[in-house]
């Protein structure tokens, strides 16, 4: 079973996530929509009427919902695993590796509030850049918020269930991580092969790049056939 989704969903990103979807209804899926509330502080989902209204009538034709982070952007910090999380791991995105308990369910809150108020669903929580910490799966087990992910395993959190089911996304800050990415995705079918899910991760970003483009539309070509909407269905 492969799951797609399309991260970073924002007003900042509007053009290349319609790009997305139309590729993704073209193999018949129905991605799921990974939402930033203020991507990097400066697009506010609540301010942009039409965008929520697009996102809902996504929501109601099939389309399952996640927070992705807050501000999909880190505060400043110090030490090694800050270095390692905010410049190896990502370019100063991975918002949740950053934030002890308090910090960050007080941020967890406030997104889930404000997909309350945009009436917006929630079927789960993924941290941008895949990165968290360990008070991240008690927080949303405490809140009813049963799926979370990273780059290798699926989580339902409530039901204390995980599953390895890797993901297959593409890197594309530098020409270093577009050719290991690639590489990457090539080889990673593997795993659906020997029977193992998997999970597609398509970044607005990517799109930017003539080589990911290409081969962002040949893994759904190959994934055609074989996908679910449901983050459900990988457990």
């Amino acid at each position: 079973m492969i799951h797609v989704s399309i991260h970073d969903v924002s007003p900042r990103w509007r053009d290349e996530v319609e790009t997305a979807l139309g590729w993704c209804h073209e193999v018949g899926v129905k991605p799921g929509l990974l939402v930033v509330p203020e991507f990097h502080r400066r697009f506010p989902l609540a301010a942009d009427g039409a965008y929520c209204d697009r996102l809902r009538a996504l929501a109601a034709d099939g389309h399952e919902v996640f927070l992705h982070g807050y501000h999909h952007l880190s505060p400043s910090g110090a030490g090694v695993g800050h270095f390692v999380a905010q410049r190896v791991v990502s370019a100063g995105e991975a918002e949740f590796a950053a934030y002890d308990a308090p910090a960050g369910e007080a941020l967890l809150d406030r997104g889930l509030a404000l997909f309350r108020a945009l009436k917006l669903p929630v079927h789960g929580f993924v941290p941008p850049a895949w990165a968290r910490r360990a008070w991240l799966i008690p927080a949303l087990r405490a809140r009813g918020i049963d799926y979370v992910e990273d780059q290798l395993f699926a989580y339902r959190p409530v039901r204390g269930d995980r599953a390895f089911r890797p993901a297959i996304n593409y890197a594309s800050r530098t020409l270093g991580r577009r050719v290991s990415s690639v590489a990457y995705a090539r080889l990673a079918r593997g795993w659906h092969r020997a029977g193992l899910g998997v999970r597609i991760a398509i970044h607005p970003a990517d799109l930017h790049h003539p080589w990911l483009v290409d081969e962002t539309r040949a893994l759904l070509a190959w994934a055609k056939g074989r996908t679910t909407d449901t983050v459900a269905s990988l457990f």
